[in-house]
């Protein structure tokens, strides 16, 4: 018997809908074992922009999905390792108890330069950095923003008749992932209408190295002051704060976006031991050590900042905990405690493993 949590937190069920993907089945590079299946081909777009789309899932998207219940979005660190990263997922899914035949979990793999000997053919391309941040791809005759991709897929996802069971899609991410979904659920403008026809969605936000800042102010001791250009004067361009924005949320505003995003679903996941200030893969520009020295230190930052923008009159429907004493480890973020319960929503079964966490208030 699973048991539940609180109608708070809880993700509802949920099924999949695929009836805009196309599938083929391709051979993973990484070494093989029998919790990584081949990568699936989908395709995604509308009639005039249409492109293929590598995903990893532990069901046949061509196959019969009527029966799925909840559907969970992994995205991959700054490796663009999606194989990994799902049998991660996999994992965890057995361990919470919950049925495998009624949870769809999607690992998409976003293509990089590097990536030639992946087979990730004729599809869209991205500069190694550049899809973390909502960026456009290379080999595509149009603009095609990583963030499109996440609107194409949810939308998928979402899709009727064919899915009417669909009530809940989450979408998490570690690292460069964590970057790519904090932003996305900042600047997306299909949460509302996903959510409009009775569904929810929710963003799972775990180690990233920067944030999206709505304001020109950033972390001061204990309070958030106007940050001074002539120590960084890139330091509120983005993919750290609202200046010139990315064509795919091009016009949008700082307090609008908050606004929208204070509502949205959200919860932050802070590893207790990522406090390494010379971590390889650390965000080191000036504008990123604006916001705090290591990953811990700006993600409890930017927890206060929501706070301090809100003000006492604005709820915030964020969640946020504090991993104990796990470090720069996807496996273990989402493998902890907080983690098995945001991703599927069940308490830990009896001799669960995972890390301990410290839940933060807003």
């Amino acid at each position: 018997m699973i048991s539940r949590l609180s109608p708070f937190l809880r993700l509802a069920l949920l099924a999949l809908s695929l009836s805009g993907f196309s599938t083929q089945a391709y051979t993973a590079d990484a070494p093989a074992t029998t919790a990584t299946p081949a990568w699936q081909r989908v395709t995604l777009g509308d009639e005039t922009e249409r492109y293929d789309f590598p995903v990893y899932a532990n069901h046949d998207l061509k196959g019969d999905l009527k029966n799925i219940r909840e559907v969970i979005f992994i995205i991959h660190g700054i490796q663009r390792n999606a194989d990994h990263y799902f049998a991660a997922g996999q994992s965890l899914l057995e361990q919470s108890g919950r049925g495998p035949e009624e949870v769809l979990l999607l690992a998409p793999n976003f293509p990089g330069t590097p990536d030639s000997a992946k087979g990730f053919d004729n599809m869209p391309v991205w500069d190694v950095r550049d899809w973390a941040g909502g960026l456009d791809a290379k080999g595509v005759a149009f603009a095609l923003s990583s963030f499109k991709v996440l609107d194409d897929l949810l939308l998928a996802v979402t899709a009727k008749p064919r899915f009417e069971g669909v009530t809940t899609v989450t979408v998490a991410g570690h690292s460069a992932g964590a970057q790519l979904v904090q932003r996305y659920a900042a600047l997306n403008t299909i949460d509302e209408k996903i959510r409009a026809q009775g569904l929810e969605i929710r963003y799972v936000v775990a180690n990233p190295s920067s944030f999206l800042y709505f304001n020109a102010q950033r972390p001061a001791g204990d309070t958030f002051k106007d940050y001074d250009p002539a120590v960084c004067a890139d330091y509120d361009q983005y993919r750290y704060g609202m200046q010139d924005m990315i064509p795919y949320a091009r016009g949008a505003t700082g307090p609008a976006v908050f606004k929208r995003y204070s509502y949205r679903s959200i919860t932050y996941l802070m590893g207790g031991g990522d406090n390494d200030p010379n971590h390889r893969l650390l965000d080191k520009t000036c504008a990123a050590q604006a916001q705090g020295p290591t990953r811990l230190e700006r993600a409890r930052s930017y927890v206060r900042y929501e706070r301090y923008l809100a003000g006492k009159a604005t709820k915030i429907h964020h969640l946020a905990y504090e991993v104990v004493d796990v470090g720069h480890n996807q496996a273990k973020m989402f493998g902890s405690t907080c983690g098995l319960m945001t991703l599927f929503q069940v308490e830990p079964p009896k001799g669960f493993k995972g890390a301990a966490c410290r839940p933060y208030l807003f």
